[in-house]
């Protein structure tokens, strides 16, 4: 089968920046409405970084961790809620490319058909009554044998890009295997299929466009080859690639951003007559203005030297991904919420973007590794060898 991969696109600061300007403008209606923010996905999709991270062997560009950071770090300025959706397909090409587990002949179409429209993917893995695979435990989610395929049911949550999926990757167990014991993958389910139903139960503080809606899966029935179990004694830890673990943490940077922008703008605009100039000439703001670029420049330079480190083959840079989570997004929050205090009522009403940004920000926290599992483990490893 011949491959029309995307190309290389341009991924200049420049080119980055008239992306991030173009999901400016509809990223208020995005919020507003909580629809599914398919304008913003086109966006991503015709400057071609809907296909960063198809692999070589597939015809496509890869994506380093330093670029990943920096293309998601500009997604998010613009729109988050875009930036995440686009994030979760990055993640499966990603891991894809680094250990092909798709039928080959699957992946190969869903490469081919990126390069005319965007083609969404995600794995979908928590549960409302069970959480996250991150805390242990079994998914409710099952899948039995049906002649030479698979019948899988359940009901998953917090399924990010819900409603415009090509495909679901549902995390699923197979009580009956041969190895004797629960043996569990990721089942392959294209998201037309009939027994597919998305509940729309999102409806969150920030990123509200992210369609991370319920998704319940009723006979959905599969090929054999959409779903390769492995006991559970034998699954490995799930460790995020550089370009994922550092990227997503990047689009809460970017929000940092897009509200230092809006404080640049506001400070410079507004002059109140008690003061007859510009707030910007005041040494309150201006303080207020460098306080928040040290907070974002400290964001960046952290996740830009672990990616390079990362993308160098650093083996001690992983072991730092979730610090550098945690460290990032700590520093984008307080960044906005500096911007915030700063500027008083105006940074809270709707008339301004500044309130979006404040909500959305807040949302870094939830992706895992949530701070407490991060900083748990990041002291067992220190606490159980004489080396850092």
């Amino acid at each position: 089968m011949t491959i029309q991969a995307p190309a290389r696109p341009d991924l200049s600061d420049a080119a980055l920046a008239r992306v991030t300007a173009a999901l400016a403008v509809t990223a208020e209606q995005h919020d507003r409405t909580a629809e599914f923010p398919w304008a913003g996905i086109h966006t991503v999709h015709d400057a071609g970084l809907l296909g960063l991270g198809i692999g070589p062997r597939y015809g496509g560009p890869g994506l380093t961790a330093v670029d990943a950071v920096r293309v998601l770090t500009a997604l998010g300025a613009g729109d988050p809620a875009v930036a995440l959706i686009v994030a979760m397909t990055l993640g499966q090409h990603v891991a894809q490319d680094r250990n092909p587990w798709w039928p080959e002949e699957l992946y190969r179409q869903v490469v081919d058909r990126s390069a005319d429209a965007p083609v969404l993917l995600n794995a979908v893995r928590a549960e409302p009554e069970w959480g996250a695979p991150a805390r242990g435990g079994l998914p409710a989610t099952t899948v039995r044998r049906d002649g030479d395929g698979w019948v899988l049911n359940g009901h998953k949550g917090f399924a990010t890009g819900s409603e415009g999926l090509a495909y679901h990757l549902v995390w699923a167990v197979h009580h009956d295997g041969p190895s004797g014991e629960p043996e569990l993958a990721h089942a392959i389910v294209p998201g037309d299929h009939p027994g597919v139903r998305v509940e729309r139960t999102w409806d969150h503080l920030g990123q509200r466009a992210t369609s991370t809606h319920d998704v319940h899966y009723t006979d959905v029935h599969l090929p054999a080859d959409h779903f390769r179990g492995v006991p559970q004694s034998r699954l490995s830890r799930q460790d995020f690639p550089g370009a994922i673990a550092l990227g997503l943490p990047a689009l809460y940077v970017g929000v940092g951003r897009a509200a230092q922008a809006f404080l640049h703008r506001f400070a410079r605009d507004r002059v109140p007559t008690s003061l007859g100039r510009p707030i910007a000439t005041t040494e309150h703001i201006q303080q207020t203005a460098g306080q928040v670029e040290a907070l974002l420049v400290q964001a960046e330079e952290l996740l830009l030297g672990l990616a390079a480190r990362a993308d160098a083959g650093d083996p001690g840079a992983p072991a730092r991904f979730g610090l550098a989570k945690v460290l990032a997004t700590r520093n984008a929050i307080e960044a906005v919420q500096t911007t915030v205090a700063a500027l008083g009522n105006p940074a809270l009403t709707r008339h301004h973007p500044l309130e979006r940004h404040l909500r959305d920000v807040l949302a870094s926290r939830v992706h895992p590794p949530q701070e407490d599992a991060a900083l748990l483990a990041t002291g067992r490893r220190l606490l159980s060898t004489d080396t850092p």
